[in-house]
């Protein structure tokens, strides 16, 4: 059921990917578990096979593109993983012989992605997000591969000024989504080709599933994104795609809180002489501030922050009380981690990434004062 593009972000994720109403029948049917549909004769209409199409995945798809382009004409392709999707998009695009562009700050698994595109004969070039720097390594390039705001350092590029550089050359340009979400930001609308998300982060919201989607809007590249998901396989299971449409009827409201939080938490730490490298593009004097206010709508639930050594993040880290120290980010339960602990980021040995989550702002500030507070006063001993 397609809806006005002038309604809200609440309204619209409440409603979007719903079907027309049916007299007796759930607003939001359940999932559909089916490796094959009942099909005489030849081959024709949506659901032939499992891996192919799936009713859940229909409304999902759906309602992501509704999110993606309201009132546009998009098409989402959904996935078993955020990195499925990267991958499609990667592989379905790219031959031997041809130039990809990547960020050399982004997400850790990127370079698994380079290792097996070198592989296959393409050629990778990195440069970090900040200053707009892919710009300088993307002539002739087949496909720019963009992650704002960066994860972890949260550093930004203009997407509208890359996107114009980059078309002028030929270029195809995928927008790595996942931190901002479109109720944070709409890479579509900016003129990007794909808009790509890992949904098992924010989207989703509860730490819970593993999925991704693909959105484009032209037919013809999301063809190639379907294709590609058909010939590995890599579909999302139909209890998953039906908890996640689910949890987009909250997704407003998650979002609208976890924002909040997260700028009420970086302007406290960006205060305390004993917190260094804070970042959030939402505060002001971010070096990102300026070029994220131009293209995000909402600025995202992540807060990063370098405490001075390993030994003090980790104390940090254990004497928190309402924070899970976890991987990933995007929930509605705050989690922090020491992120170089995983040795595939290029920060110090101290830097937290942290996810804000929908906790009372109060609660939240206080247990992290309380663990910064309580390092600080060992330390003193």
């Amino acid at each position: 059921m397609n809806h006005s593009p002038d309604i809200g972000d609440g309204t619209r994720a409440v409603r979007a990917g719903l079907p027309e109403p049916v007299k007796h029948e759930p607003t939001l049917p359940g999932p559909v578990f089916a490796a094959h549909f009942h099909l005489p004769g030849d081959p024709t209409g949506p659901y032939t096979y499992g891996r192919d199409e799936n009713p859940t995945w229909t409304h999902l798809e759906q309602a992501i593109s509704e999110l993606e382009a309201p009132g546009g004409s998009v098409e989402t392709v959904a996935f078993a993983s955020g990195m499925a999707a990267i991958s499609a998009v990667a592989f379905s695009q790219l031959r031997a012989g041809d130039a990809i562009v990547l960020p050399d700050d982004g997400y850790q698994a990127l370079p698994l992605l380079r290792e097996r595109l070198e592989a296959y004969g393409v050629e990778v070039r990195t440069a970090p997000t900040g200053g707009d720097a892919q710009l300088q390594v993307l002539a002739g390039a087949r496909l720019l591969w963009i992650e704002t705001p960066s994860n972890p350092g949260l550093d930004v590029c203009d997407i509208r000024r890359l996107v114009r550089e980059a078309h002028a050359g030929g270029t195809l340009v995928a927008v790595d989504n996942t931190l901002a979400t479109p109720l944070g930001q709409r890479p579509l609308e900016l003129g990007a080709d794909f808009s790509v998300a890992s949904d098992t982060k924010g989207m989703t919201g509860h730490g819970d599933i593993l999925l991704g989607h693909v959105t484009s809007g032209d037919p013809e590249l999301a063809a190639g994104v379907r294709r590609w998901r058909k010939v590995v396989g890599a579909i999302p299971g139909p209890m998953e795609a039906w908890l996640a449409h689910r949890s987009l009827a909250t997704l407003q409201l998650r979002i609208e809180r976890q924002c909040a939080n997260a700028l009420v938490l970086a302007r406290a730490l960006a205060e305390r002489d004993d917190v260094s490298g804070v970042r959030h593009p939402g505060l002001p004097g971010d070096p990102s501030h300026a070029v994220a206010a131009r293209q995000m709508r909402r600025f995202g639930s992540v807060v990063s922050f370098v405490l001075p050594d390993r030994d003090k993040a980790e104390r940090f880290l254990g004497e928190l009380r309402l924070v899970e120290e976890a991987t990933s980010f995007g929930g509605v339960r705050s989690t922090a981690e020491r992120r170089g602990r995983w040795g595939g980021d290029a920060v110090p040995d101290g830097f937290i990434r942290f996810s804000v989550g929908a906790e009372d702002p109060e609660d939240l500030l206080a247990d992290v004062l309380n663990a910064l507070d309580t390092v600080r006063r060992q330390a003193g001993h």
